[in-house]
């Protein structure tokens, strides 16, 4: 692993030697890079932050992949046993720095890309990256992550609650909220997490905030993990996987309605190709059940040092934690080039590459039901076949 603050080569005037550039060192990034080194193909990856993995190191402590070990690794290197099969976060960036290492991948350090374009003689990308250099590669990969940039709502009279409030990125442990009231807002996987995390660190009152019920599935079953069921069913008819999956939720799952938590009305797959993943219960439901995280309902405003609810009601807790996701932040990037939705999801994905901008490859921008990372692993190895398959001019190859 080449790891610096000088890009290689920063005009790359030479057509006949231009690298694949990767933006972005998460896993995403590496297992594509990787997968092209395993193919000869030079590929460097561009990382903002001082170190590969930066997003996994700032997530919340308690956090455990919801996904197996097995079913977690990227390509060519297995995920230690001695790690659990549910890995945990400081477990989970040991490996990828690990894989960058192992094997030797050539990143690139401190460095942002923020915009893309052509090159002028059309044949391969132009890189705009800080301290004015230009980057030259016949292809790129974007591997920036589904969770980068995090969103926050914009709640009327925010500027005016007095008390703590932070986005979930920012939350690690449950220490700073001992003894207060916490009202967080968004039940996620992690806004559930969070909430229970602050019932077990010993806040005096923890209240959930829901707009829309989410659907909650068992982590495992009798041993057998929910991923591989979702493994299972991602070919399957929507309509039948959501009736698969309503039946087994009735005999599984407690009915939560008197808590405030009533059963979806619309189906688990549906809302999944919406892009709204269930929610696993690593401890959620019983703490709903026991009164100990409260449900209510969303937040729609702060007037008075108060949050507004939906409902009318108007609660003042000490600290407001906003587990309200993320944005891609993709426009500012490529949005010029035609290449995303009007949600700024990108028109192709894996091997596809769009029609008007051949040689530039998207990974990581979907949360598939059959999970992000294994996901990733299929992505890596089906864009450095589609890359080495249809070439790319000038690409540079690895010495034999």
């Amino acid at each position: 692993m080449a790891d610096s603050t000088t890009p290689p080569n920063p005009t790359a005037p030479h057509r006949e030697d231009r690298p694949v550039y990767v933006i972005g060192g998460g896993p995403g990034g590496l297992a594509v890079a990787y997968a092209l080194r395993a193919r000869g193909v030079r590929a460097v990856v561009l990382e903002r932050s001082d170190r590969v993995g930066a997003s996994w190191r700032r997530h919340y402590d308690r956090l455990r992949l919801h996904t197996t070990r097995r079913l977690s690794a990227l390509p060519g290197l297995p995920i230690p046993r001695r790690f659990g099969r549910w890995v945990a976060r400081d477990d989970m960036v040991r490996y990828l720095e690990k894989y960058a290492e192992h094997h030797r991948l050539e990143i690139v350090t401190g460095v942002e890309v923020s915009r893309v374009e052509r090159t002028a003689d059309g044949t391969g990308w132009l890189l705009h990256a800080t301290g004015g250099r230009e980057l030259a590669g016949a292809a790129v990969v974007v591997a920036t992550g589904f969770n980068h940039t995090p969103r926050l709502p914009d709640w009327p009279g925010r500027d005016t609650y007095t008390g703590t409030f932070l986005h979930a990125c920012e939350y690690r442990n449950a220490q700073p909220f001992a003894g207060r009231d916490v009202l967080v807002a968004g039940v996620g996987n992690t806004g559930a997490e969070i909430a229970v995390d602050l019932v077990e660190g010993g806040a005096s009152r923890v209240r959930l905030s829901v707009r829309t019920a989410p659907h909650i599935v068992r982590r495992s079953t009798a041993g057998w993990p929910a991923q591989n069921s979702a493994v299972l069913v991602r070919r399957l008819p929507v309509g039948l996987v959501d009736r698969l999956c309503r039946a087994q939720a009735r005999v599984t799952m407690p009915d939560l309605s008197a808590r405030g938590l009533p059963r979806p009305d619309s189906g688990l797959y549906s809302r999944v190709r919406e892009g709204a993943i269930p929610v696993q219960d690593v401890g959620l439901v019983d703490a709903v059940r026991k009164g100990t995280v409260e449900i209510v309902a969303a937040v729609e405003g702060f007037e008075d040092g108060k949050v507004v609810l939906a409902d009318g009601n108007r609660v003042g807790p000490d600290a407001v934690i906003a587990a309200t996701g993320y944005t891609r932040a993709l426009e500012g990037l490529v949005g010029h080039l035609g290449v995303l939705d009007d949600r700024g999801r990108p028109l192709a994905r894996g091997a596809g590459t769009p029609p008007d901008a051949p040689g530039l490859y998207f990974t990581g921008f979907t949360n598939p039901i059959s999970g992000n990372l294994r996901e990733l692993a299929i992505d890596a190895e089906k864009i450095a076949k589609a890359l080495t398959r249809r070439g790319a001019p000038g690409v540079s190859r690895l010495p034999e």
